[in-house]
């Protein structure tokens, strides 16, 4: 069975690589054999997690991306096919949230959001796609949304409307691109201790909300291997336009 979520043919683009869950998704995925390109704006992180990787036998290139800005998509995406070959998955995780109520959101808030949550995984999404399909390529994107792209909490409103759009947009460009053999599918995360939230979770505002968890605990970065092998791998060559909900039973209250 374990060849079943074989990634070892796979060159893999992970986005958001230089910290919490894209760091996450890099090292679970080389250490299954993938060849993966790390991207991110933070490119030291990005340096030193490439060496961790290569340290332990494995394949990776850090390649510098900003997905706000289109141009630097393409000058990534070029880097990473030159490193490791023809990108054959793609993990759309970069992404930031703003949190303040939505009357102190600003403008430049709500750009900044939108801009790297949904418009710049749209447009990767749309680059990597293009590729594939004019190499005749089969290929597999894989988005990460949120729970808070179906449910809401106070003070993340640009956040989960983009996480919203990011489901809407996994399944319309689903639909668009089964027929090239391209699946998209996306992962939801629940509430997940990352060391950017860590600090949260032991204050009493964190405390009652790992309390709504019905599995009463906040999920660990590790709780995310087993769905990321799921969707990167052969294992779901079925599924597209799916969203995959690790959460501890949190959208069940």
């Amino acid at each position: 069975m374990s060849d079943l979520f074989d990634v070892s043919q796979e060159t893999i683009l992970v986005t958001g690589a230089s910290q919490g869950l894209g760091r996450q998704f890099a090292r679970v995925l080389a250490a299954h054999g993938a060849a993966v390109a790390l991207a991110a704006r933070q490119t030291d992180k990005l340096n030193s997690l490439e060496e961790e990787i290569r340290g332990k036998g494995g394949r990776a290139a850090a390649v510098a991306l900003d997905v706000t800005d289109t141009a630097s998509i393409a000058k990534a995406v070029d880097a990473a096919e030159a490193a490791l070959g023809p990108v054959t998955v793609l993990i759309n995780n970069a992404g930031i949230a703003i949190e303040k109520l939505a009357t102190e959101q600003t403008e430049a808030d709500w750009d900044a959001v939108i801009g790297a949550n949904l418009k710049g995984a749209y447009f990767l999404a749309t680059e990597i796609a293009r590729r594939m399909i004019a190499r005749k390529q089969s290929g597999n994107i894989v988005n990460i949304a949120s729970v808070l792209g179906t449910g809401v909490l106070k003070a993340v409103s640009p956040y989960a409307i983009s996480k919203a759009g990011i489901i809407q947009a996994t399944k319309a460009m689903a639909l668009e691109l089964a027929g090239q053999n391209i699946r998209i599918n996306a992962l939801a995360p629940g509430y997940i201790d990352t060391e950017m939230n860590h600090a949260f979770w032991s204050t009493p505002a964190g405390e009652r909300l790992a309390k709504r968890i019905p599995q009463r605990r906040v999920g660990a970065e590790s709780d995310l291997d087993g769905a990321i092998l799921l969707l990167a791998s052969n294992a779901s060559r079925y599924m597209t336009g799916s969203v995959v909900t690790v959460d501890g039973g949190f959208l069940l209250n």
